[in-house]
Formats: structure tokens, sequence, C-alpha cells
């Protein structure tokens, strides 16, 4: 059984101190597992599917990564940066070519790759929230169904569950409300409850990965 995870991703993924609010799912994922699976969080800010590549990130995961491991990959905010050339990347092409080199990574390595969809971001319109990352999100699935990958909708289930909360709940989900002009990062509040869906996405594909009932904290 695996006892690793290993996070590629970006600012709403990463680890943040104490000296801030401000949280990423990645740090509370392994609160929702069963105690022996290891997260290891390589997930940093600013970095597209793309930059992550080039930086040699991805190289540092696959250099330690072990047989029966599983390297969860969320990427798509940042490489919908238009106006930041070196981390765009188009969805249907140059997106889906770099998510492939994750996915044939991990293989070589023995290692499971899982892909993630972007999370939403708060943006409210006419009581819906909406999802900022469409085209990302369709390449992201049509990815995972070429390449045989499992994968977990968050933009999906973290709509669903907006949805399900209200305007006013998540507004204290986000860093907006910190009285930051944020609309994309999670307070640690809010960045706990994406860890929860993410470990709910885990045991809804029957990953080996979960006890029966996942942790409710």
């Amino acid at each position: 059984m695996a006892n690793h995870i290993y996070l590629a991703g970006d600012s709403t993924v990463q680890t943040y101190g104490d000296s801030t609010n401000q949280g990423g799912w990645g740090q509370f994922l392994g609160s929702h597992l069963p105690e022996h699976i290891q997260v290891i969080n390589r997930a940093i800010g600013g970095r597209s599917s793309k930059t992550f590549v080039e930086e040699g990130r991805l190289q540092a995961i696959l250099d330690v990564i072990e047989p029966d491991d599983w390297l969860f990959v969320q990427m798509g905010h940042n490489d919908a940066s238009k106006n930041k050339p070196e981390r765009y990347t188009e969805p249907y092409t140059t997106y889906k070519q770099y998510l492939k080199q994750y996915i044939a990574g991990a293989r070589e390595k023995g290692a499971h790759p899982l892909l993630i969809t972007p999370v939403a971001r708060f943006h409210y319109e006419n009581g819906v929230f909406l999802n900022d990352f469409p085209d990302y999100c369709i390449a992201m699935k049509q990815t995972a169904a070429e390449e045989n990958v499992q994968l977990i909708d968050l933009m999906e289930k973290s709509l669903a569950f907006f949805t399900e909360k209200g305007e006013e709940k998540v507004y204290t989900y986000f860093m907006i409300s910190e009285g930051i002009n944020d609309y994309t990062h999670f307070t640690k509040k809010g960045a706990n409850e994406m860890a929860k869906l993410v470990a709910k996405g885990i045991k809804e594909l029957g990953l080996p990965l979960t006890e029966s009932i996942i942790k409710e904290r």
C-alpha cells in the first residue's frame, strides 16, 4: 500500500506558516487521511504546469518518489495567465502536453498519477458561483481520459460546496475576508474545507489511501 502522496500545485495547494491566516489545501490533506499516509507538499505559489517543470520541481519529486506512491497534480490557475507568457499554457495544446509529462514521469517510477482540476475562486455573480477556468478543466478531463488516469474534479466539488454554503459563509473561506483584495487564496479555514473535498474524492475513487470512513475534523 502506498505511504506517500506528493503534491504538485500552486498557491491554492501550498503550505503556509502560522504568521498568516492564508492556507493551501495541501497542508491539511493529511489530517483527513489515515495516519500511515504521508503527504509531501511540493506545491508553490505562482507556478503553472509549465514553470513547475522548467524549474526542475517535477524532476525533484521524481527523484525521490517510490513505486506505488501517488503524485497528485493540481495546475491551471497560473496556466491561464496570458499576461505572463512565461507561465501561460494554451488549454488544449501545451497545457495537456505538460500534464502528460507529470503522468509519464510518475509512471516511469512505478508511481500513480492523479489529476485534480483547479479549485474554484470566489467568483459570485447573479446568485451563482462561477468556474473561471472552464477550458483548463475540460482539457484536464480529456487528458485523464486519454491517459487512463484517475481524476478528482475539485472545481465541480468546490463549486457545489460553495453553492451549498452560500455567499456569506464562503466569503470567510477566502483571504478577501482578511481585508485583502484577494478572491483566489484561502484562509486556513477555507483550505481545510477544500482538503476535505479532496479526501472525499479519494474515497469516491476507491483509492488505497483511505480507511472505510474518512476522518471528519
